[in-house]
């Protein structure tokens, strides 16, 4: 554990807060993805398949169960709750996310560190996570009526992955062997898919002017 990692994680479970945050207290998902939302559940499921096997850390097994639970928490609001779901902009939210999850299975059962079925599955959830947040992207672009906590969910979310990146290359030049060129592609192309969105977020913020995307 170092400074950047655990504030990634800190950010990455603010991301979490804000936009459970925003559905519980205005009953809204307006402007959010439910594809991102299943492709992140999906992440999790695939990735914290030795959470009741592996004991790390008791840290380590508390920030598995609150992304598990509450990936899978907002999915189910996003579709069943009765007064969420109404918010929800299914026309606008028509990103193929299903075609996201084969190429990614099929490049983890050949590119991995070892070939066992947990490995595979957590090589899957990396490469998956990679492009989780196209769906997301897509649709601000698509809608461009982007509110304050819609936007601070995905610049944390995009922060997060920046951070985890600092954390690499800390404990690269401070641990020997620690190489893990799968997780630092990954991560690399997951960050770089936020660039875009980073630069207007940024710009909004320091013209205090309200974020929209180029459609």
């Amino acid at each position: 554990m170092n400074i950047f990692r655990l504030a990634g994680d800190m950010t990455h479970l603010m991301s979490v807060i804000v936009l459970l945050l925003k559905i519980h207290t205005i009953k809204s998902c307006a402007g959010i993805s439910l594809k991102t939302q299943e492709l992140y559940a999906l992440v999790f499921a695939t990735r914290y398949l030795d959470i009741f096997t592996d004991f790390i850390s008791l840290y380590n097994t508390i920030m598995k169960l609150i992304f598990l639970a509450s990936s899978f928490s907002i999915v189910w609001y996003m579709r069943q709750h009765k007064i969420v779901r109404r918010s929800y902009d299914k026309d606008q939210d028509t990103f193929r996310h299903l075609f996201l999850i084969l190429p990614c299975l099929l490049l983890a059962l050949f590119i991995n560190e070892k070939f066992t079925f947990k490995e595979v599955m957590w090589t899957f959830s990396l490469f998956l996570e990679a492009v989780a947040i196209l769906p997301q992207l897509v649709l601000l672009q698509r809608t461009r009526n982007i509110d304050n906590l819609t936007g601070q969910y995905v610049f944390l979310l995009g922060a997060y992955r920046a951070l985890y990146i600092l954390n690499w290359i800390y404990r690269y030049f401070t641990e020997p062997h620690y190489v893990h060129w799968i997780t630092w592609i990954s991560g690399l192309v997951q960050t770089l898919l936020y660039a875009d969105f980073f630069y207007y977020y940024f710009n909004s913020w320091k013209n205090n002017v309200k974020l929209q995307l180029p459609a």
